[in-house]
C-alpha cells in the first residue's frame, strides 16, 4: 500500500488548459504525483482496466498514459476541471454516437465508482448544480436574494413578465458552443422589451430575469472552506464581454452571506465552485447564478490571491468535505 505522499491526484482535463497547469505546477512543487489524463484520448493515450465481484476486493482498476500510470485505489484526489468525451471522427456516425456512448459509460463509469478520493467536483455533482432552475430554487430556500425570474416558452407569459418590469434581461440556461455560417456565436446576457419577444419563444424554454440595477458585480470563489471574493467594476452589462474594461479588487463578503454560500455548495455536494453576484445601490448582494466549475485562473494574475494553491491544498489532503 502506497503512503499518503505516493497516493496520485488524477487531474481530468483538455489538452490546453492554463488553469490546470496552474494547479498541477503547484502540486509538482509539493511532491504530489500527478496524472493528467483527458477522455478524448482513449486508445493508444489512454487506456483504463477495471474489475469488479472479485474476492477478496482489491483494486478498483488502473489508468495509464503514454508517460503516467495510476491504480484507481490508490488515489487520493480527482481534479475533474475541463475534460473532453471523444467524438471517433473517423468512424460512420452510427458507429462514432455507439462509440462515444461506450466510452462515456465506461470511462466516466468507472471512475464515477470511485469513493475514495475527493472528487473537485464530481462530474455527477457538477451536472445536477449545473441547472439553472435548480440553482436558483435552492438559493431562495436558502435566505439568499434572487431577481425574480421567469423561465418559459410561453409566449403570453413571456411578453407579460417583460412587460410588468422596468428592465428585463434575457440570458441562455446553458452556455453551448455553436457556429451560424461558420462563425463561432456567443450568447450574452442582453436586455429585452416585450415587443422583441415572438414566436421564436415557443421553440425552447428562455430564461427571463429582472436587470439588477447594479453598482458592480462580484465573482467568488469557494475552494473546500477558503472563500475569495473580488468585486469587478464595469459599465457592462455583462462583464465578460471585455475583460480589458475591468478593474478588480479584493472584498471580504459579509458573514452571513459567506455562510450561506457555504451551505449552497454543500447542498449540491461540491468542494469547488464560482458565484457571481451582482450588489445593487442599496448595497444589496443577488445572487445570478453558480458555475460549479467555473474558470478563476486570470483572477488569480490581477489579484494575486492564492487560488490554485488553495486547490492545490484541497487535492493534497485528499479530504471529503
Amino acid at each position: 500500500m502506497p503512503t499518503t505522499e505516493e497516493r496520485p491526484v488524477l487531474v481530468a482535463t483538455e489538452a490546453d488548459d492554463v488553469t490546470a497547469d496552474m494547479v498541477i505546477t503547484e502540486l509538482n512543487r509539493r511532491g504530489v504525483p500527478v496524472v493528467r489524463f483527458n477522455p478524448a484520448d482513449i486508445g493508444d493515450g489512454l487506456t483504463v482496466s477495471a474489475r469488479y465481484g472479485i474476492r477478496p476486493a482489491q483494486a478498483a482498476g488502473r489508468m495509464r498514459t503514454p508517460s503516467r500510470a495510476a491504480q484507481l485505489d490508490d488515489v487520493r484526489a480527482v481534479y475533474w476541471r475541463r475534460p473532453t468525451w471523444p467524438a471517433f471522427p473517423h468512424l460512420s456516425s452510427d458507429d462514432a454516437r455507439f462509440a462515444a456512448a461506450q466510452t462515456r459509460y465506461g470511462l466516466g463509469g468507472v471512475l464515477h465508482a470511485l469513493d475514495g478520493p475527493l472528487w473537485v467536483n464530481h462530474p455527477l455533482r457538477n451536472a445536477e448544480a449545473d441547472y439553472k432552475p435548480h440553482q436558483l430554487a435552492r438559493a431562495q430556500r436558502l435566505g439568499l436574494a434572487v431577481p425574480a425570474t421567469l423561465i418559459t416558452n410561453d409566449l403570453d407569459d413571456a411578453r407579460e413578465f417583460v412587460a410588468a418590469h422596468p428592465a428585463v434581461i434575457h440570458k441562455t440556461l446553458r452556455a453551448t458552443s455553436y457556429q451560424r455560417d461558420g462563425v463561432s456565436v456567443v450568447s450574452w446576457a442582453e436586455q429585452v422589451t416585450a415587443d422583441e419577444i415572438d414566436d421564436r419563444v415557443r421553440v425552447v424554454p428562455h430564461l427571463f430575469q429582472v436587470r439588477v440595477d447594479k453598482t458592480c458585480d462580484i465573482r467568488v470563489l469557494i475552494v473546500g472552506r477558503r472563500v475569495y471574493a473580488v468585486r469587478i467594476e464595469s459599465d457592462l452589462l455583462d462583464w465578460r464581454r471585455d475583460y480589458s474594461a475591468l478593474t478588480y479588487s479584493v472584498i471580504t463578503l459579509p458573514a452571513a452571506l459567506e455562510a450561506a454560500l457555504l451551505a449552497f455548495l454543500d447542498a449540491f455536494g461540491l468542494a469547488s465552485g464560482s458565484f457571481d453576484l451582482a450588489v445593487d445601490r442599496a448595497g444589496k448582494c443577488w445572487l445570478l447564478e453558480l458555475n460549479p466549475n467555473g474558470q478563476w485562473g486570470w483572477l488569480e494574475e490581477h489579484t494575486g490571491l492564492p487560488m490554485a494553491a488553495a486547490f492545490a491544498d484541497l487535492l493534497t489532503r485528499g479530504e471529503t468535505r
